[in-house]
């Protein structure tokens, strides 16, 4: 991870809905899509490793493969830039406040190697 980072940049897995993405980048969050980045149809694993090489935080529903590459991760060794999970029956501006509220309280280094649920 880089150096002192503070703004948390997010990277939303394929099921995290794009009008989220678009409330959260009207406050002026920074927000990629899968779609965006040319990743759709790509692994759980593989969608983990293009967040943490783009330094990203990852936003996702699912919860049970995350928590599994989390764990992985964690006893590897491997270092990623946190990993939020969202839950599914949350209307899209509940979870745009939700991200909201944890985007202004943690800066990125402090949700690096972090699993969080909103």
């Amino acid at each position: 991870m880089n150096d002192s980072a503070l703004f948390i940049r997010l990277y939303f897995d394929e099921d995290v809905s794009v009008f989220v993405a678009e409330l959260l980048r009207s406050h002026g969050f920074d927000v990629l899509t899968t779609r965006e980045a040319k990743q759709l149809g790509n692994s759980d694993a593989a969608q983990l490793q293009y967040a943490v090489e783009h330094q990203r935080t990852m936003l996702t529903h699912n919860r049970i493969d995350f928590e599994l590459l989390h764990t992985e991760a964690v006893e590897a060794q491997r270092s990623h830039a946190g990993i939020l999970v969202a839950n599914r029956r949350a209307s899209d501006f509940e979870l745009a406040r939700r991200i909201m509220t944890l985007l202004n309280r943690f800066t990125a280094d402090e949700v690096v190697n972090q699993l969080l649920y909103l």
